[in-house]
């Protein structure tokens, strides 16, 4: 995600919200806007998500303000987010596109998220439970890209989006 936005400075982030508390190295209103489970919960009573969805045992929401702004100004953006938010946002924006990346296999997957050392047993175990169902679901998006190979999964990910913007 760094790189694209370095390399396609017109390309905007769409910052989610999360009650889940920062990783190390993670900068509030940068990576995730950090807030506790009340603000979120006011926050969906206001109607201030478009889609938000409970993940790994914490909330996380795709706040509409910005997003909508930057549609107004005709801007592209990128979002990070689970399978079902990417369906439940599609329904909101019929002409968006939605990149799945795969992981080479369930395996890989569980050695990646053991080697970070952000996880507990109890929050891997469920993380790669919920991988399996988002996998599930890899059909149901525009595009897929198995994550293999970093620099070859980011190309195709950059040349999707190029041939997108084309149309």
């Amino acid at each position: 995600m760094q790189r694209l936005l370095k390399e396609m400075p017109t390309l905007g982030r769409s910052v989610s919200c999360t009650t889940r508390p920062p990783r190390a190295g993670e900068k509030d209103g940068v990576d995730y806007h950090f807030i506790d489970e009340a603000t979120f919960r006011r926050m969906v009573q206001e109607d201030r998500f478009f889609e938000w969805e409970e993940v790994h045992g914490a909330l996380y929401g795709t706040p509409k303000e910005h997003l909508l702004k930057r549609c107004r100004e005709g801007k592209d953006t990128v979002l990070d987010i689970d399978t079902r938010g990417a369906l439940n946002l599609k329904k909101a924006f019929p002409d968006s596109c939605l990149i799945f990346l795969l992981p080479p296999s369930l395996t890989a997957l569980e050695e990646r998220l053991r080697r970070r050392r952000t996880e507990e047993e109890i929050s891997l175990k469920r993380r790669m439970e919920n991988a399996r169902r988002e996998i599930a679901e890899k059909d149901k998006f525009d595009y897929i890209v198995i994550n293999d190979d970093l620099d070859r999964a980011y190309d195709e990910v950059r040349k999707t989006i190029l041939r997108e913007k084309e149309k």
